[in-house]
Protein backbone atom coordinates (compact mmCIF):
# COMPACT_ATOMS: atom_id res chain seq x y z
CA UNK A 1 0.00 0.00 0.00
CA UNK A 2 1.54 3.30 -1.09
CA UNK A 3 2.00 5.96 1.57
CA UNK A 4 0.09 9.22 1.16
CA UNK A 5 1.79 12.60 1.27
CA UNK A 6 -0.04 15.91 1.62
CA UNK A 7 1.71 18.68 -0.37
CA UNK A 8 0.60 22.14 0.80
CA UNK A 9 1.81 25.11 -1.26
CA UNK A 10 0.10 28.12 -2.84
CA UNK A 11 2.42 27.84 -5.87
CA UNK A 12 0.87 25.62 -8.56
CA UNK A 13 4.27 24.94 -10.14
CA UNK A 14 5.83 23.83 -6.83
CA UNK A 15 2.86 21.57 -6.04
CA UNK A 16 3.08 20.03 -9.51
CA UNK A 17 6.83 19.48 -9.20
CA UNK A 18 6.47 17.92 -5.73
CA UNK A 19 3.57 15.71 -6.87
CA UNK A 20 5.39 14.61 -10.03
CA UNK A 21 8.56 13.80 -8.08
CA UNK A 22 6.80 11.86 -5.31
CA UNK A 23 4.34 10.01 -7.55
CA UNK A 24 7.31 8.91 -9.64
CA UNK A 25 8.80 7.41 -6.46
CA UNK A 26 5.59 5.45 -5.78
CA UNK A 27 3.80 7.70 -3.28
CA UNK A 28 0.20 8.91 -3.39
CA UNK A 29 0.06 12.72 -3.31
CA UNK A 30 -2.80 14.93 -2.15
CA UNK A 31 -2.39 18.60 -3.08
CA UNK A 32 -3.63 21.59 -1.07
CA UNK A 33 -3.54 25.28 -2.09
CA UNK A 34 -3.02 26.77 1.39
CA UNK A 35 -2.88 25.82 5.07
CA UNK A 36 -6.65 25.79 5.54
CA UNK A 37 -7.14 23.57 2.50
CA UNK A 38 -4.35 21.34 3.81
CA UNK A 39 -5.96 21.10 7.23
CA UNK A 40 -9.34 20.20 5.72
CA UNK A 41 -7.77 17.49 3.54
CA UNK A 42 -5.68 16.15 6.46
CA UNK A 43 -8.83 15.77 8.55
CA UNK A 44 -10.69 13.91 5.79
CA UNK A 45 -8.15 11.14 5.06
CA UNK A 46 -5.12 9.30 6.37
CA UNK A 47 -1.90 11.17 5.61
CA UNK A 48 1.53 9.63 6.30
CA UNK A 49 3.60 12.80 5.74
CA UNK A 50 2.84 16.51 5.39
CA UNK A 51 5.04 18.76 3.23
CA UNK A 52 4.15 22.41 3.73
CA UNK A 53 5.30 25.79 2.54
CA UNK A 54 5.49 28.64 5.07
CA UNK A 55 4.29 31.73 3.20
CA UNK A 56 0.71 31.13 2.03
CA UNK A 57 -2.57 33.04 2.13
CA UNK A 58 -5.39 32.15 4.57
CA UNK A 59 -3.20 29.94 6.82
CA UNK A 60 0.60 29.83 6.80
CA UNK A 61 2.76 26.75 7.33
CA UNK A 62 3.58 27.34 11.00
CA UNK A 63 -0.10 27.77 11.86
CA UNK A 64 -0.91 24.60 9.91
CA UNK A 65 1.75 22.64 11.81
CA UNK A 66 0.60 23.93 15.21
CA UNK A 67 -3.02 23.11 14.34
CA UNK A 68 -2.20 19.60 13.05
CA UNK A 69 -0.16 18.86 16.18
CA UNK A 70 -3.29 19.47 18.31
CA UNK A 71 -5.07 16.60 16.52
CA UNK A 72 -4.45 13.13 18.02
CA UNK A 73 -3.91 11.53 14.61
CA UNK A 74 -1.16 14.06 13.76
CA UNK A 75 0.75 14.09 17.06
CA UNK A 76 3.54 11.95 15.57
CA UNK A 77 3.00 12.30 11.81
CA UNK A 78 6.15 13.65 10.13
CA UNK A 79 5.76 17.24 8.90
CA UNK A 80 8.42 18.78 6.68
CA UNK A 81 8.67 22.47 5.83
CA UNK A 82 9.52 23.02 2.15
CA UNK A 83 10.02 26.76 1.89
CA UNK A 84 12.19 29.62 0.66
CA UNK A 85 12.68 30.61 4.31
CA UNK A 86 16.22 29.62 5.28
CA UNK A 87 16.87 31.78 8.37
CA UNK A 88 17.73 30.18 11.70
CA UNK A 89 14.97 32.12 13.49
CA UNK A 90 12.34 30.72 11.14
CA UNK A 91 13.78 27.20 11.46
CA UNK A 92 13.58 27.54 15.26
CA UNK A 93 9.95 28.62 14.99
CA UNK A 94 9.27 25.62 12.75
CA UNK A 95 10.88 23.23 15.22
CA UNK A 96 8.95 24.80 18.11
CA UNK A 97 5.70 24.43 16.13
CA UNK A 98 6.40 20.73 15.65
CA UNK A 99 8.11 20.48 12.24
CA UNK A 100 10.07 17.25 11.81
CA UNK A 101 12.46 18.73 9.25
CA UNK A 102 13.21 21.59 6.88
CA UNK A 103 14.04 21.80 3.17
CA UNK A 104 14.78 24.99 1.30
CA UNK A 105 13.32 25.75 -2.15
CA UNK A 106 14.25 25.35 -4.87
CA UNK A 107 14.60 21.68 -3.97
CA UNK A 108 16.53 18.88 -5.62
CA UNK A 109 13.98 16.16 -6.54
CA UNK A 110 16.40 13.35 -5.62
CA UNK A 111 17.11 14.97 -2.25
CA UNK A 112 13.36 15.29 -1.61
CA UNK A 113 12.83 11.57 -2.31
CA UNK A 114 15.81 10.72 -0.11
CA UNK A 115 14.42 12.75 2.82
CA UNK A 116 10.89 11.35 2.38
CA UNK A 117 12.21 7.77 2.33
CA UNK A 118 14.19 8.46 5.51
CA UNK A 119 11.12 9.83 7.26
CA UNK A 120 8.36 7.43 6.15
CA UNK A 121 10.07 4.66 4.20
Amino acid sequence: MAKTILAVDDSVSIRQMVAYTLKGAGYNVVEAVDGQDGLDKAKSQTINLVLTDQNMPIMDGLTLIKTLRTLPEYKTTPILMLTTEAGEAMKSQGKAAGATGWMVKPFDPEKLIEVVKKVIG
